[in-house]
C-alpha cells in the first residue's frame, strides 16, 4: 500500500539524485576546463570531494541529507548506472582482424600486460609484507593478489577511445595499436574477475568452477542471442523502433544483472554479457547501445557518491604511503614496459611514448572493477581509496603527456614505426 510516507521518500530520493547529477555536471563542466577526462572531475568531487567533506564539515550529515531509504535509493540508482555503462563498454569491446595481423599488437599487448601484472603482483606482496590489516579485504590470499594484479593492468577502452577521438588519433596507427591492445587487456581482466570472485564467493575451487560454468554458458548465450539479433526481422524492428530497443535493452540488462548475482557473481557480468550479445556491424544496433550507455555515464556519479560515503565510513584516512606505491607503481609498469616493448616490436621512440601514455589511462572501467572487488570483501575500504588515487592520477596524467610528447618530441609530426623512418631516409 503506497503511503504518504512513500511519497515523502520518493521525493527525498529523487531531489538527492538531482543534486548529486548537478554535482557530477559541475564535475564534468571543470574536468573539461582544465582539458581533462569528465570521468576524472565526477569521481572527484562525487567521490572523494564531497562525502569527505561532508564528514568533515557536518558529521551528521548522511543521516539527516540521506537517511536510510534515501540511500539505498541512491545506491540502486548509482548500480543501475554501472550496469548501463557496462553494456556500451563490452560493445566496444571488438577486436578489427586487420589489425591483429600486426605483430605490433603483440608487442604492444605484453609490454602493457606482463609489466603491470608483474607490478600488481609485487604491490600486492609488498602489501602482505607490510602486514596491516586495513588494507585487506576478508578474501583469500590468492583472490586478493590477482585482484591487484587486475588493478594495475586495467587500461579503459571508453575514456582512451574519448581521448583518441578529441586529439584526432582514432585512425592514425597509434590509435589502432593502443586501442586494440586496451580491448584485449580489458577482455582478459574481466575473465581474470570472474576468478576472483569465485575465490572469494565461492570458497576456491568450487567457486571458481562456478564462475566458470557460468561464463560458459553465458557466452553460449551471447552467440545466440547475436544470432537472432542479425535476423532481418529484428534488424527491422530496430531501425524502426530504436527507442522501444532502448527500453528492452537496459531492462533485460538489468535483469541479467541480478541474475549474475543470484548465481555468485557480479552484476557486472550480466551488464557485460547483454553488451556482447549487441551485434556491432548494422549501424542501427548502435544506437541504442549508445543511448543505454549514455544513461549510464549520466548516473555513475551517484554511484561515486554512495560508495565514497561506505568508503570513508570504514577507513580512517587517506593512506597516502599505499597511494603513492600505487601509483609509481602503475606508472613506471604501464608507460615503462609499453615503451620498451613496443620499441622491441619496431616501433619509433616518440610512438612508443605515446602508446606507453594512452594505455596508462585507467578510467571509470577501473573504478567498475575496483567496486567489484571492494563488494565482494577483496579489497578494503583504505586500499579502496588508495587505488583511487591511483586510477585519477594514471588517468588525469594522459593529457598533459600527450602534449609534452607533441611539443618537445614529436616536433608537429606524424610519428612513424621506426622501419618506415628508416626506409624514408633512405630513399
Amino acid at each position: 500500500m503506497i503511503t504518504f510516507r512513500t511519497f515523502l521518500v520518493a521525493g527525498h530520493a529523487l531531489a538527492a539524485i538531482a543534486v548529486v547529477l548537478l554535482i557530477g555536471y559541475l564535475g564534468r563542466l571543470t574536468a573539461r576546463a582544465v582539458r581533462q577526462p569528465p570521468v576524472v572531475g565526477e569521481i572527484a568531487v562525487g567521490m572523494l570531494l564531497g562525502p569527505a567533506l561532508l564528514g568533515l564539515v557536518w558529521p551528521r550529515a548522511e543521516s539527516v541529507l540521506l537517511p536510510g531509504p534515501v540511500l539505498e535509493v541512491l545506491r540502486q540508482t548509482g548500480h543501475a548506472g554501472a550496469v548501463f555503462f557496462l553494456v556500451g563498454v563490452a560493445h566496444e569491446l571488438r577486436l578489427d582482424g586487420s589489425r591483429l595481423k600486426d605483430r605490433a599488437i603483440a608487442w604492444t599487448t605484453m609490454g602493457s600486460l606482463v609489466p603491470s601484472v608483474v607490478a600488481g603482483l609485487s604491490f600486492a606482496g609488498w602489501l602482505l609484507w607490510y602486514d596491516r590489516p586495513e588494507f585487506r579485504g576478508d578474501a583469500s590470499t590468492p583472490a586478493f593478489v590477482l585482484m591487484m594484479a587486475i588493478a594495475m593492468t586495467v587500461s579503459a577502452v571508453p575514456v582512451l577511445a574519448r581521448i583518441l577521438a578529441d586529439r584526432g588519433l582514432t585512425t592514425t596507427r597509434v590509435g589502432g595499436l593502443a586501442l586494440t591492445s586496451a580491448v584485449i587487456i580489458d577482455a582478459l581482466a574481466w575473465l581474470a574477475l570472474a576468478v576472483v570472485l569465485g575465490l572469494a564467493k565461492g570458497g576456491g575451487a568450487k567457486g571458481i568452477a562456478t564462475a566458470a560454468v557460468v561464463l560458459v554458458l553465458g557466452l553460449a548465450a551471447t552467440a545466440l542471442v547475436r544470432r537472432l539479433l542479425l535476423l532481418p526481422a529484428a534488424e527491422r524492428f530496430c531501425a524502426r523502433l530504436p527507442w522501444v530497443v532502448t527500453v528492452l535493452l537496459g531492462g533485460g540488462a538489468l535483469g541479467v544483472a541480478a541474475a549474475a548475482e543470484s548465481w555468485g557473481l557480479t552484476a557486472i557480468f550480466g551488464a557485460f554479457v547483454v553488451g556482447l550479445m549487441i551485434p556491432t556491424g548494422p549501424a542501427h544496433w548502435d544506437a541504442p547501445v549508445r543511448w543505454v550507455s549514455s544513461l549510464g555515464l549520466w548516473l555513475v556519479p551517484v554511484l561515486f557518491v554512495t560508495t565514497g560515503l561506505k568508503v570513508w565510513k570504514g577507513a580512517t584516512g587517506m593512506p597516502w604511503l599505499v597511494a603513492i606505491v600505487a601509483t609509481v607503481l602503475a606508472v613506471l609498469a604501464k608507460i615503462g614496459g609499453t615503451y620498451v616493448f613496443a620499441r622491441w616490436g619496431g616501433e619509433g621512440r616518440t610512438g612508443a611514448l605515446r602508446l606507453g601514455a594512452l594505455l596508462n589511462t585507467r578510467g571509470l572501467t577501473e573504478i567498475v572493477l575496483l567496486q567489484a572487488g571492494f563488494n565482494a570483501g577483496v579489497i578494503s575500504p583504505a586500499l579502496y581509496l588508495s587505488l583511487m588515487v591511483m586510477a585519477l592520477v594514471t588517468t588525469a596524467m594522459t593529457g598533459p603527456m600527450l602534449t609534452v610528447i607533441d611539443r618537445f618530441l614529436a616536433g608537429g609530426a606524424i610519428w612513424e614505426p621506426r622501419q618506415e623512418v628508416q626506409r624514408a631516409a633512405t630513399g
